[in-house]
């Protein structure tokens, strides 16, 4: 699977895909029909929100889990950096009964905790947890519990 050349062009069109079809992915590629939710964060440098569609895990009722993969690279990804630095967000997350928009509060997990979590992901996305093995870095994985609901 190659990677597209711009990815803030495609992520864009992803993100219109998903809020104009409910949340289902339909655009033709490696995406089409994928689980994901959209991650909204705060810029560390430039103060704006960044919208980010990412896969995800549930755990629980309202908590979702995210992993800072960023394909195995070197670095973090920037929305990881960003959550760092502001942990409250926003997700969209589809429902069946539409999509579900909610703040919530991003904390990265670690010990038995991240253990747990790497476990599932091991589960759902065998390769998603495979990139652990081919970066240096930890790769993190970050629970998003929900504070409060938002009209759309």
């Amino acid at each position: 699977m190659s990677l597209p050349s711009d990815m803030r062009a495609f992520n864009r069109s992803v993100v219109e895909d998903f809020r104009a079809n409910g949340g289902e992915i339909t655009m033709d590629g490696m995406l089409k029909g994928a689980d994901l939710v959209l991650l909204t964060t705060v810029g560390r440098r430039s103060g704006r929100q960044h919208i980010v569609p990412l896969g995800y895990l549930t755990d629980g009722g309202d908590r979702i889990v995210l992993w800072a993969s960023n394909m195995a690279a070197a670095e973090h990804p920037a929305w990881y950096r960003n959550l760092v630095a502001e942990p409250q967000v926003i997700i969209e997350r589809p429902t069946p009964a539409g999509i579900d928009l909610f703040t919530g509060t991003a904390a990265t997990a670690t010990g038995t905790e991240r253990e747990r979590l790497l476990a599932m992901l091991a589960e759902r996305f065998p390769h998603m947890a495979a990139h652990q093995q081919q970066t240096e870095r930890e790769i993190p994985l970050v629970a998003v519990e929900r504070v409060s609901g938002l009209s759309g």
